[in-house]
């Protein structure tokens, strides 16, 4: 593979914000928004409201829980072992790329807490647990006999389990009503190898020019296992400033260093914030500890001045409470006031 072109952090940062829809908004379908993401990290239910409603022309909270309700929207635990939206396309490429890496991640986090065998027939059971249809975990829980929560996670990596509606929406938080993935979506028809292509060309879709160190923090596979698929994709590469190899789709965009980019409100966990995304320099590292640290689990939620998180939001009595990390100017202030507005209106 040649060597590319030199692309520096300010590239870099406009590409991705560009990708995740936050330098200007889409128009068109919430499925068509999630996979131009990636899919989004949902692990707390609102999240996922505000993340699309910072990146989807006129999006409102019921449009959401419709595609859920209609399946065109799935929630599932998925990269990183992590509670994802995702559209139903990407569903089956994702779950099944990802199966046999996260299969072997929770052994080797387990280890001794259950054989394979043992999961099988874990799984075997909820399988029939699930065949009349939907259940609480708690219920599901009990029936197989009280399991700690590492079994439980484990055995969502041996049968596909979704998230159903209402569980994991804005008005019914708790991701807790699990379906089989094949009862409401029908059975996958595509193989591993298929899978894991898919998922790089998502990656990098919307988040590229990136490393596949980068892809594999954020997939959760193996780089070794990335590296021999990415060999039989078509791929353009770049440098970074220090030299280090970047991948890309061919003809991706590439936004000029100097777009405008707008005030934007992301929620906890944003994907653009994570370590896979720390090329593009949106989360500054002076600031990282402020978002993500021991004492602050949950993440927290950030507004980007300038295409970078310039502070902190939440949302309390009513009102969208902001603390900029440093003074901003009149203008900034006054264009994050506004974008505080409308986010109060959506949120109420």
């Amino acid at each position: 593979m040649k060597t590319g072109r030199v692309l520096d952090s300010f590239q870099l940062n406009r590409a991705v914000l560009g990708r995740q829809l936050l330098l200007r908004k889409q128009q068109g379908s919430l499925p068509g928004v999630l996979e131009q993401m990636g899919g989004l990290q949902a692990q707390y239910a609102p999240s996922s409201y505000v993340g699309l409603w910072s990146r989807r022309v006129g999006m409102e909270r019921a449009d959401l829980d419709r595609a859920l309700h209609d399946r065109t929207v799935v929630q599932g635990t998925l990269m990183r072992v992590t509670i994802h939206l995702v559209s139903r396309q990407d569903y089956w490429p994702f779950a099944v790329g990802l199966r046999t890496a996260r299969r072997q991640m929770w052994l080797r986090a387990f280890k001794g807490r259950r054989t394979v065998d043992e999961m099988r027939v874990l799984a075997d059971q909820t399988r029939e647990l699930l065949a009349a249809g939907p259940r609480k975990r708690q219920d599901l829980l009990r029936e197989l006999g009280g399991l700690d929560n590492g079994t439980w996670i484990g055995i969502g990596l041996w049968v596909d389990l979704v998230r159903v509606p209402p569980s994991g929406t804005w008005g019914h938080r708790r991701a807790d009503l699990y379906g089989l993935a094949e009862s409401w979506l029908g059975p996958p028809d595509v193989s591993e190898e298929e899978g894991i292509d898919h998922l790089i060309r998502r990656y990098l879709g919307a988040f590229g020019p990136a490393s596949t160190a980068d892809l594999a923090s954020w997939s959760g596979l193996p780089g070794s296992m990335l590296a021999g698929r990415v060999r039989e994709i078509d791929v353009v590469p770049y440098r970074d400033v220090a030299g280090k190899e970047l991948l890309d789709l061919p003809d991706a965009p590439l936004p000029d260093a100097g777009t405008p980019a707008p005030i934007r409100f992301l929620p906890t966990w944003d994907a653009t914030l994570l370590v896979h995304c720390r090329r593009a320099a949106i989360l500054s590292e002076e600031y990282r500890p402020r978002v993500f640290s021991t004492h602050n689990p949950q993440s927290i939620g950030t507004f980007l001045v300038d295409g970078k998180v310039a502070g902190t939001w939440k949302f309390d009595k009513g009102r969208v409470e902001t603390a900029p990390f440093e003074p901003l100017n009149a203008s900034a202030q006054d264009r994050l006031e506004q974008e505080a507005k409308r986010l109060r209106a959506f949120m109420k």
